[in-house]
């Protein structure tokens, strides 16, 4: 069986998400192709993977022609529905719904989505179980099939690595600086922390291709004003795989992956994180809640409660018995509930629907 998997560019959680499902659904005879609009930085991710990036309407139609796709997965990106049943697609579609960001970016998007995912026009809509996008759906697509079930993580890769003991606690975080991931919350909460835990080092992982010049000129002042410069460490487009070597250090330093994010969907960081012993403080952000149960897999502090947040930051670092309960559930979660086995069945009870 062939699926084309649609999406705009190859970076963050759902190029991710993308090749994870792939070797999640391998050994079943699914071969899974991709399909970018953009170039993306995680393409350097991608192997043993048929991956095209174009957005020409005559080039896709000659890869649907010679990939006979049995199935088209289109996330986030409605308007390709009617783009791809126009290039004369009469196989199944299914819309994709992941990354729209918070709730009400969500709300308007999903609603402008409403008359392009039509019934008759897409075989079922697939999502995480996050609630505002549960919600969301059940509300605007009551006549759809859907299909909800949690990412996956491939374990085999994401697991602790042993390394030499950073001579500093670390405090991690990951992502795009942009609102919605909350970077300003962020800087605030280690400057804080620098207050009673001046030896600290704070690492930043990020795609800088994807950073407006305004928001970096705003991330460079804050950090300046701050006093964080002398502290901090950037890591640009670091190559997937080599993730769990980081978070393992993070964790093994003595620090933490705080999560500052106003809405996550599902939080590939933060599973990743927990999978290689790196325990993880994050806001209350909807999706999140699936993996991180507050001072049993993780810690969770209220949105821009600063104090709140250093308070729990300091539990992690300095209370050892919490700190190796965290770390230990964490890590029995991820296998349990986020294997690419679990995935892999609840992925083909969906294809089996279809049929």
């Amino acid at each position: 069986m062939n699926i084309l998997f649609t999406y705009y560019i190859p970076s963050g959680g759902m190029e991710t998400l993308a090749r994870q499902r792939s070797k999640a659904l391998s050994q079943y005879g699914i071969n899974f192709h991709f399909l970018y609009f953009f170039e993306g930085s995680g393409v350097q991710n991608i192997r043993d993977i048929p991956t095209f990036i174009t957005n020409d309407d005559k080039e896709i139609n000659e890869i649907l022609i010679n990939g006979n796709y049995d199935l088209v997965i289109i996330c986030s990106d409605y308007p390709f529905v009617e783009r791809l049943r126009n290039l004369g697609y009469t196989g199944h579609i299914i819309f994709e719904v992941q990354g729209l960001g918070d709730f009400h970016t969500a709300e308007k998007w999903l609603t402008d989505a409403v008359s392009f995912i039509k019934p008759n026009n897409v075989s079922g809509i697939l999502y995480p179980i996050t609630p505002h996008l549960v919600q969301l759906i059940d509300k605007l697509y009551p006549d759809h099939k859907k299909f909800c079930f949690d990412n996956c993580i491939d374990t085999s890769i994401f697991q602790y690595k042993s390394n030499e003991k950073p001579a500093l606690p670390i405090i991690g975080w990951v992502g795009r600086l942009e609102e919605n991931k909350n970077w300003r919350d962020f800087l605030r909460i280690c400057s804080s922390i620098v207050q009673y835990s001046p030896d600290i080092e704070i690492w930043i992982f990020e795609d800088a291709s994807l950073s407006s010049q305004e928001e970096r000129r705003a991330f460079t002042k804050l950090i300046q004003s701050l006093n964080l410069s002398n502290k901090l460490r950037l890591f640009d487009n670091i190559p997937h795989e080599k993730m769990a070597e980081y978070y393992s250090m993070i964790g093994h330093s003595g620090g933490f992956l705080c999560s500052t994010s106003k809405v996550e969907g599902f939080g590939y960081a933060i599973v990743e994180a927990m999978s290689c012993r790196c325990p993880v403080l994050t806001t209350d952000s909807d999706g999140v809640k699936r993996s991180i149960i507050h001072n049993k897999t993780g810690k969770i502090y209220p949105h821009n409660d600063i104090q709140k947040a250093v308070e729990e930051a300091n539990e992690i670092m300095n209370n050892t018995p919490v700190r190796n309960q965290i770390i230990n559930e964490a890590e029995k979660l991820v296998h349990s509930n986020f294997s690419l086995s679990v995935y892999a069945n609840h992925f083909l009870n969906m294809l089996n629907t279809l049929k």
